[in-house]
């Protein structure tokens, strides 16, 4: 006899039991930007209900974030002084490093991520030392070595690298190693996009490259093959975590890292993402928290255990009280 599939539809209760996908408040990182100033609550105009903070008040959003049962966030700075080669990112006193130093001491359940990349601290807004125009991978290792070790100083939980240089994560396993930070792991952004998601992070963190784009190192949006390479390379490079950026355009490439790769799977639901569900919401196009949650599902049912998100406090809110 052919099954009656509906059968398992017909209430709340038994669609619960038969879920296949559940969403957990421990699955999600939630992004913060830390501006060096003092006295800074700014919303972020393309992205409405995020926030850039000063240190000082950042704590109004780690109350928060620790009361909703958040255990990660991972740290994008935005610093007063930019040169050609972002090199307040391995200033000791720089404002990640500040800022981790501050949530360890102030938030210690709290795991801390830190972004490894030079877009926000370049006067240029490029990923790396630019030569001839553009970013010269060898050169900007030597430089992701200096950052990534002034974060492990200041007692960074995990490093996440995310400019798409070649030999990025074996160069920082190196520099971790040596100087004894075996310990910290590497959540790759192993599989980033060039994509046209990421337009409100822009001005998020001040990071609009000056001229051109970043399609010679971030990947063409048509590759999909290419996607298993780079995350290979990361997996024999060293990294203990693999990342998918963007999340919702990309679910077949979650996908894939997970049928492929025994490591944690964890995908970036981009800002690009987070805004046009906000802006449709806003107008009354759709109902904004349920697309929030079916989205954020989509992106765990393709095989992400990690889901970086904006969204994050608002679907912590809707699962805590669903419990």
């Amino acid at each position: 006899m052919a099954e009656r599939l509906r059968d398992n539809r017909k209430t709340e209760e038994i669609r619960a039991q038969v879920r296949e996908t559940h969403l957990k408040v421990t699955d999600f990182i939630y992004p913060l930007f830390i501006e060096e100033a003092e006295g800074i609550k700014k919303e972020i105009v393309s992205m409405p209900g995020i926030f850039r903070f000063s240190l000082d008040r950042i704590n109004e959003e780690l109350d928060e974030v620790v009361a909703l049962g958040i255990k990660s966030v991972i740290l994008f700075g935005i610093p007063l002084k930019k040169d050609a080669e972002g090199s307040e990112s391995w200033n000791d006193e720089g404002i990640i490093q500040k800022a981790i130093r501050y949530i360890k001491s102030n938030y210690p359940t709290l795991q801390v991520i830190a972004d490894v990349c030079f877009c926000e601290y370049t006067d240029h807004g490029h990923c790396g030392v630019l030569c001839n125009h553009d970013v010269d991978n060898d050169l900007t290792l030597v430089n992701l070595r200096k950052q990534v070790l002034a974060q492990a100083k200041a007692g960074v939980d995990i490093v996440a690298p995310s400019g798409m240089m070649d030999f990025a994560v074996r160069e920082i396993r190196d520099e971790l190693d040596k100087n004894g930070f075996q310990h910290i792991p590497i959540m790759g952004y192993s599989v980033k996009y060039a994509s046209a998601y990421y337009g409100p992070f822009r001005d998020a963190a001040d990071s609009a490259p000056s001229f051109g784009d970043r399609r010679t190192y971030q990947m063409d949006s048509a590759n999909r093959n290419e996607a298993m390479k780079e995350a290979q390379a990361d997996v024999d490079e060293g990294a203990e975590i693999l990342m998918v950026k963007p999340a919702l355009s990309y679910l077949d490439i979650i996908r894939d890292l997970k049928n492929n790769f025994d490591l944690p799977i964890a995908a970036y639901n981009v800002s690009g993402e987070y805004s046009m569900i906000k802006a449709a919401g806003k107008n009354g196009w759709i109902d904004e928290q349920k697309m929030m949650m079916e989205t954020l599902l989509s992106i765990k049912r393709a095989g992400a255990d990690i889901i970086i998100t904006y969204f994050a406090k608002e679907a912590a809110k809707i699962l805590n009280n669903n419990e």
